[in-house]
């Protein structure tokens, strides 16, 4: 009861995790896609339409342009009137101060002179006095006029007719009765007499000009839903270009709404969610082993959440062009750590997404689906890094050539293509030369082996597999040979024949630690003579765990070390059990002293490797070698391991068994050069 507690409680934690995985990657991706697309759809006044046939969406006005609007407002600024408050107390107390101060009269100066002052000062404000500042603002232009303001009514004057402080002061004097006693009146400061009595009005002119400008039509048009617009290929002239641009700024109006902004969020959420959701299912329905790894699965949506967030981020800030990006990174890492089926899935949904974002979108999908299938066509064996970098290249040209195709199926005239798109291929093709030092990086962040590492491992000068052949040669050539053998079998089913081959050539690594306990490394003596049972089974088993700890302390990938693990399984030494059981019927027999710790395989490369382990250290102790024999040997080995149940936890299939049968058996007869038996001439 309490382990189908654990057992469920394990199931519901792993679902758990996947959907928050899922669940997280569709938010981030949806928070991080653009809401403006307007900077993403290119258009080029007096060249060719390079989209679809653009027809309106919804009814939008024409809007003119912003140096149009402008002029058309410069024009009605020039007969735009300021508003100004005349305010008649000013004059009455200044001549009433001008009187008080001079009741008695200016010395000097005969007694007219006061009253012609003040009729002069009378003059001045009925005509209006300004700042100073004010009226050379104005005075700029000669034909300027105001709106003065006398209580409730209002009039236009011309600014000529008005005076400043200064031109007041400066009138004064050219009065030819004043002029003589200029001296002594200058004494008199008359300029503290002469004051503004129009105010500059700023609310009220204020106002005035907000009206008079919006009596400035914006638009000149309208364009009706389902009215085609431009045709791909036909020239973006002047008149179009402006109803292109009209259009954009139209969306962008209706997108800052937000009942329309919320419709926009809805449908990314449908739309990213669905990709998604036929992606994981496609996994959980075709891709089980993946599906149940949380390290595949986390590859898997980071890369495609990774590729489709800076997308995004360089789309909404408009920044680079979008083919700079070197989306093809995503199918080179997972044709390099899963298979070419996945890999395509992967780009596919990736690209979709990406799409979304883009108001020109086929252009794109048709390119990068290019270089998503050249990544994996050319990847189908990766045995060294230098094809990474062919690959590179491949997908460079490539993804060139279907856009030149591209050019030429929108465009017959080859005098106006756009080599800017070809450039940022270019610079994509250099970015996937980063493939190769960002493929450890991958490893190690996700735990994954990849072909490359794997053909390095399988290198005979490392450490471990020198030290075995010097130490343990007979086991060294069983390796070798297990590894050819288990290759011939991954290819002929469909497994991973560079996974299982470098598996052998380390599943016995811990043989060295004892080689001469080990009949293939033994030259006359055997040290088992004088032990127990126990004690020899003991022995032969502890090459597995020995193997364990020489795997860690070399740093070997877990996928060797599983190798190590399984190759025996769950197994018995059977030879000292059998002698055992047969020379002690009457003692028990503990199981476990005579069971290799397992597991069992759990993949079909393991299994693959079990069977060729035992078929080929097996076939060494057969006295002759026919085909008969070997098809006997083969057969009895391999039912005997299926009826056991080695291979209950692992994917591999009763043909894929058979066919396993038929090339151990096909290869040890080459191997041993079996031959006929001729007859004998009877005399």
């Amino acid at each position: 009861m309490k382990n189908k507690q654990i057992i469920e409680s394990t199931y519901w934690r792993s679902l758990l995790i996947r959907a928050l995985l899922v669940v997280g990657t569709i938010s981030l991706i949806v928070w991080a896609m653009p809401r403006d697309k307007e900077a993403n759809f290119k258009i080029e006044q007096g060249k060719p339409w390079r989209y679809t046939d653009f027809t309106a969406p919804f009814d939008f006005p024409i809007y003119k342009s912003t140096e149009l609007v402008q002029h058309e407002r410069d024009s009605l600024l020039k007969e735009f009137e300021p508003y100004y408050n005349f305010n008649k107390d000013v004059e009455k107390s200044q001549i009433a101060q001008f009187r008080k101060d001079y009741a008695e009269g200016i010395p000097g100066v005969p007694g007219m002179c006061v009253d012609l002052i003040v009729s002069q000062l009378h003059e001045f404000y009925t005509k209006g006095i300004m700042s100073t500042s004010d009226y050379n603002s104005l005075r700029a232009d000669t034909s300027a006029t105001i709106r003065i303001v006398y209580g409730k009514n209002a009039s236009s004057s011309q600014v000529s007719h008005l005076y400043s402080t200064v031109g007041a002061y400066e009138q004064l004097f050219l009065n030819t009765k004043l002029a003589d006693y200029k001296e002594l009146l200058a004494k008199c400061n008359l300029n503290d007499y002469i004051m503004p009595n129009l105010s500059y009005d700023k609310e009220r002119t204020e106002t005035s000009r907000e009206d008079l400008l919006a009596n400035v039509p914006l638009a000149s048009g309208v364009v009706q839903r389902g009215q085609k617009i431009i045709d791909r290929g036909q020239i973006v002239d002047d008149y179009t270009y402006t109803v292109l641009e009209s259009y954009f700024r139209e969306n962008e109006r209706r997108q800052s709404d937000d009942v329309q902004f919320s419709f926009v969020i809805l449908g990314e959420i449908v739309y990213v969610s669905l990709l998604i959701a036929c992606f994981t299912i496609y996994l959980w329905l075709f891709r089980r082993d993946y599906y149940e790894q949380p390290r595949s699965l986390s590859m898997l949506y980071a890369l495609i959440l990774l590729f489709s967030v800076v997308a995004s981020l360089m789309i909404s800030h408009n920044v680079l062009h979008v083919y700079i990006l070197p989306f093809a990174m995503v199918p080179i890492f997972v044709r390099v750590f899963m298979d070419s089926q996945t890999a395509f899935m992967a780009h596919t949904i990736m690209v979709l997404i990406c799409a979304a974002m883009l108001q020109h979108p086929l252009e794109f999908i048709a390119v990068e689906e290019i270089a998503g299938m050249v990544a994996i066509f050319s990847l189908r064996e990766l045995s060294s890094r230098s094809q990474l970098f062919w690959t590179a290249a491949l997908i460079a040209g490539a993804t060139m050539l279907i856009n030149l195709a591209l050019f030429w199926i929108r465009d017959d005239d080859i005098t106006t293509i756009d080599y800017s798109e070809f450039n940022y291929l270019m610079l994509n093709g250099l970015l996937l030369f980063c493939s190769y030092p960002l493929l450890y990086i991958m490893e190690k962040a996700f735990n994954f082996t990849s072909n490359i590492t794997l053909i390095e491992l399988s290198d005979m000068n490392k450490e471990l597999l020198r030290r075995m052949s010097e130490v343990a040669p007979g086991t060294f050539q069983h390796s070798i040979q297990v590894g050819n053998l288990a290759a011939e079998i991954a290819n002929k089913i469909g497994g991973k024949s560079q996974l299982v081959r470098t598996g052998a050539l380390y599943h016995d690594i811990g043989k060295t630690e004892n080689p001469i306990y080990f009949t293939e490394n033994q030259s006359g003596m055997n040290p088992h003579e004088g032990k127990t049972y126990v004690e020899s089974a003991q022995m032969l088993i502890s090459h597995v765990t020995e193997g364990l700890k020489l795997a860690d302390k070399y740093n070997l990938p877990q996928v060797i070390k599983e190798f190590i693990a399984t190759h025996h399984g769950l197994g018995k030494t059977k030879f000292f059990y059998v002698k055992q059981k047969n020379e002690f019927p009457e003692e028990p027999v503990d199981d476990l002293l005579f069971t290799y710790p397992g597991p069992n395989p759990s993949t079909k490369e393991q299994a693959i490797l079990m069977m060729a382990d035992a078929v080929e250290a097996a076939s060494r102790s057969l006295k002759e070698y026919t085909e008969q024999n070997i098809r006997d040997l083969v057969d009895r080995i391999i039912d005997s391991q299926v009826d056991e149940g080695y291979f209950r936890d692992c994917p591999i299939t009763y043909r894929d068994i058979q066919y396993a049968k038929t090339v151990l058996i096909e290869k040890l007869k080459t191997i041993y050069h079996t031959r006929i038996s001729y007859p004998e001439l009877k005399k």
